[in-house]
């Protein structure tokens, strides 16, 4: 069935029903993984879904239903049981449509689609050769695999009140994770990346060899007494403080009043160097899209100008409540209502070089893992576990393991300083940054 040549049947059929209005959605997914240990395959795994979700809408009521039997009379038996459980719902006041004035138009190529399936004999090749290039490290003892994956989406949404879009989008990764040491002695990391295209990735090789290098050089860890230091937060976890910021300003949490940001739209909560941007429309990214999940127009958006807080993430009905406009950061699942997310979110480069961040510190914890999630956002209360390396007169020293690091959020972003070694690998990206004054709790 072509799904597009029956979006008009279906919305014609749920508003002659009853719903007063009513949006489709499309979601469809196909995959498949290879994973290996100490060179052997171990799994290979190829999965395909295509789900059909309807929302009716009447008045301040809606329900959802969906399925994955996309045929004619079992779409007629969705949207009668759909706006038949409308009826029945409560008042909602997340029931409601884009609106058609910001509805996107021109729709453009992103380039997020990798026409041409990864070849599985290909992802099983990388997988080898990226465990083995990690096993060849002297020093690595032991691997806990290597895997790949290529996958393929698409997604099209169709709204009573006017819009019909879709897209397509592919995605690759290898990944890779070794030990090192001996007994109790025993230390592990890891390495990932991912891309739209597979051609974009690193080498398989690259991949193993900087897991195995990262695993070396948390052995013979060493404990620390507690104290305040700047902390030091590793391009692959500093990503989480720009996660948590976007969190606070979402549009639920801010309608709410559960953030610990919700008076501060307009203020300088970093300094005038840190800037924050999202950005829908980069070529292959990760997190890119075309419009939203409401249909609504998305663009680029400096979210922190010069360290100014300068706008929430709003989709239609947190815009509504909070008397702003959709900022177009609609997301959208099958089975439930608009929610709210970033496209590719980061922090922009700093001044300082990374090496020049590491040499201004005398005494300092430099953090390349996080444990727990004691991150609360009503507060802004931060108190999560850490490993890493400790900094001693500008130089890494040693590897430091079982320490707590805690601080505010707020106190955080004022003290944050960012490198200018910012790098796009994942749908939210930033640079090495320093944090001054943060509290280590050790041994």
């Amino acid at each position: 069935m072509n799904f597009e040549n029956t979006v008009e049947s279906i919305i014609d059929k749920t508003l002659k029903e009853g719903a007063t209005a009513c949006d489709v959605v499309l979601a469809a997914s196909s995959g498949k993984s290879i994973s290996c240990r100490k060179q052997k395959i171990e799994d290979i795994e190829e999965s395909s879904e295509k789900i059909i979700g309807v929302r009716a809408l009447i008045n301040q009521k809606q329900a959802f239903v969906s399925s994955s039997q996309i045929d004619r009379e079992n779409l007629d038996k969705l949207v009668s049981k759909c706006v038949s459980m409308a009826k029945q719902a409560p008042d909602d006041d997340t029931a409601v449509l884009g609106d058609s004035k910001f509805f996107e138009t021109n729709i453009s190529d992103l380039d997020l689609f990798q026409k041409d399936e990864t070849d599985t004999q290909k992802l099983v090749d990388s997988v080898m050769e990226c465990e083995d290039a990690a096993l060849s490290v002297e020093g690595i003892t032991n691997s806990e695999g290597a895997g790949a994956s290529f996958s393929t989406g698409e997604f099209f949404l169709a709204t009573s009140n006017g819009f019909r879009g879709g897209y397509k989008s592919s995605g690759n990764s290898i990944s890779c994770s070794v030990l090192a040491g001996e007994g109790q002695s025993m230390e592990r990391d890891y390495e990932t990346s991912s891309a739209i295209y597979f051609d974009d990735l690193p080498s398989p090789a690259t991949i193993g060899n900087k897991a195995a290098q990262q695993t070396l050089r948390r052995l013979n860890p060493k404990k620390v007494a507690s104290c305040k230091v700047p902390v030091v937060f590793d391009k692959r976890i500093s990503k989480s403080l720009v996660g948590y910021l976007a969190g606070a300003i979402s549009g639920p949490a801010v309608a709410r009043g559960t953030s610990f940001l919700k008076d501060h739209l307009n203020k300088q909560i970093f300094n005038k160097d840190i800037s924050i941007i999202d950005d829908p429309k980069i070529l292959r990214g990760l997190g890119s899209h075309p419009f939203d999940g409401e249909g609504i127009i998305s663009n680029k958006k400096e979210i922190i100008s010069n360290g100014v807080l300068t706008s929430w993430l709003l989709n239609t009905s947190t815009a509504k409540k909070l008397g702003f406009k959709t900022t177009g950061h609609a997301s959208r699942g099958i089975g439930s209502p608009p929610g709210v997310s970033t496209s590719n979110l980061y922090m922009t480069n700093g001044v300082n070089s990374y090496d020049d961040m590491i040499a201004s510190i005398k005494n300092g914890f430099y953090a390349n893992e996080l444990i727990g999630m004691g991150v609360n956002l009503v507060t802004g209360d931060y108190s999560v576990g850490a490993s890493g390396m400790w900094i001693e007169n500008g130089e890494i020293s040693y590897s430091v393991s079982e320490v707590t690091i805690a601080s505010n959020l707020l106190d955080m972003y004022r003290n944050l300083t960012a490198a200018n070694d910012l790098e796009f690998k994942y749908r939210v990206n930033a640079p090495t940054i320093r944090i001054d004054g943060m509290t280590l709790a050790g041994k």
